[in-house]
C-alpha cells in the first residue's frame, strides 16, 4: 500500500504543478488562452499520470517475489490503488484552486463555453440556461466531486490497459523427474 500510495501522491502533486504552470503562464486568465491550457494540460496529465501508474506498478511487482503470481488482477489493483490515492489528493487540490488559488477560472471556463454555443448559434434563454449549469459545476465542491468521480473512472481504464502489460505469471515448475 505505501508504494502504491507514494506513486498516487507523484501524480497529484506533479498534475498539481503543472496545473499551477498554466496558471502562472497566464494560460488560465484569459479564454482566448484557455484552449491551449487544455490540450497542454490534457496531455500533460495524460502521460502524468500513464508514467507514474506504470512506475507504481513496475515497483509493487518487484516487491512480489519471482516465485509468487503477480497476475493480471494483483496488476490492475496495484494501477487502482495508485489511482485512488492520486484522484483523492487531485480532488483536495482543485478544491482549493478554484475556492482560493484561482477563483476566477470558472469565469474564464463559463466564457469559453458561451463562445463556443454562441458560434453555434445558441443564444438568450438557452445559453442563460447553460451558464446557470455551468456555473454550478465549475463550483469548488462540484468540480472536486468531479476530478474524483470521472478522474478515477478514467485512471482505472488506464489501470486496465497498462495491468495488461504489466503482469508476470508464475514460472511454469519443471517435471518432477523420477
Amino acid at each position: 500500500m505505501k508504494t502504491c500510495a507514494l506513486y498516487g501522491f507523484a501524480i497529484a502533486l506533479a498534475d498539481a504543478l503543472l496545473v499551477l504552470a498554466l496558471f502562472f503562464l497566464g494560460l488560465h486568465s484569459d479564454p482566448a488562452k484557455f484552449a491551449a491550457a487544455k490540450w497542454i494540460g490534457g496531455l500533460g496529465a495524460l502521460a502524468i499520470g500513464t508514467t507514474f501508474t506504470v512506475l507504481g506498478v513496475k515497483a509493487r511487482r518487484s516487491e512480489v517475489p519471482e516465485t509468487e503470481d503477480f497476475g493480471y488482477g494483483s496488476a490492475l489493483g496495484a494501477g487502482v490503488l495508485v489511482s485512488a490515492v492520486a484522484c483523492c489528493l487531485s480532488a483536495a487540490f482543485n478544491y482549493a484552486y478554484l475556492a482560493f488559488i484561482n477563483p476566477g477560472f470558472a469565469d474564464i471556463v463559463i466564457q469559453d463555453q458561451l463562445d463556443k454555443l454562441q458560434a453555434k448559434g445558441i443564444d438568450g434563454a438557452r445559453a442563460e440556461r447553460a451558464e446557470r449549469i455551468i456555473r454550478f459545476m465549475m463550483s469548488p465542491g462540484i468540480y472536486a466531486v468531479q476530478t474524483l468521480v470521472f478522474g478515477f473512472i478514467f485512471a482505472v481504464i488506464l489501470s486496465l490497459i497498462i495491468a495488461a502489460f504489466l503482469r508476470r505469471e508464475v514460472p511454469a515448475e519443471p517435471p518432477v523427474q523420477a
